[in-house]
């Protein structure tokens, strides 16, 4: 079984995610399932197939967020430290034709949000990162073609 890195926030935020589903979320789904079956013959009965299909979204939900939790590889990055960039790791880099700054931080893949300056593990700027350290430069394939960034910060917040 392979095993899902992840941030203490992130299993936390999945853990919530699943008491949602199984609190709110399924008990309301029955009871529409329930209310449509009370309207009649369920072979044209639009509500009453939109609930099922929603209660099969709803288990699929949580089996999904079962087994992310259940494979699990919590790692506390506050208890982290070190120069060279690896899980948890907030790095700031450089891109060296613009001079755009930008700072990321590496975490598991159902926790990323580059908004929020959050990259999975296994996108293409995290696995160039990953093993280098401050004043290394690296080149990143994106969509748009390489690119390079110089890295200026390695930070374990």
């Amino acid at each position: 079984m392979e095993k899902v890195p992840m941030t203490v926030e992130g299993y936390k935020a999945l853990d919530e995610e699943l008491k949602r589903l199984k609190t709110i979320e399924r008990p309301a789904v029955i009871a529409a399932i329930a209310e449509a079956r009370a309207h009649g013959d369920l072979s044209e009965n639009a509500e009453y197939h939109a609930a099922k299909e929603r209660q099969g979204w709803i288990e699929g939900q949580i089996a999904d967020i079962e087994d992310r939790m259940a494979r699990a590889q919590v790692i506390d990055v506050s208890k982290l430290s070190g120069s060279q960039v690896k899980f948890g790791a907030t790095v700031s880099v450089v891109d060296e034709d613009t001079e755009e700054e930008a700072r990321y931080q590496i975490v598991g893949e159902h926790e990323a949000d580059v908004k929020s300056g959050r990259v999975s593990i296994t996108s293409p700027i995290a696995r160039a990162i990953i093993g280098k350290e401050t004043g290394d430069v690296v080149e990143v394939m994106t969509p748009g073609g390489g690119k390079s960034y110089e890295i200026t910060k390695v930070e374990w917040v």
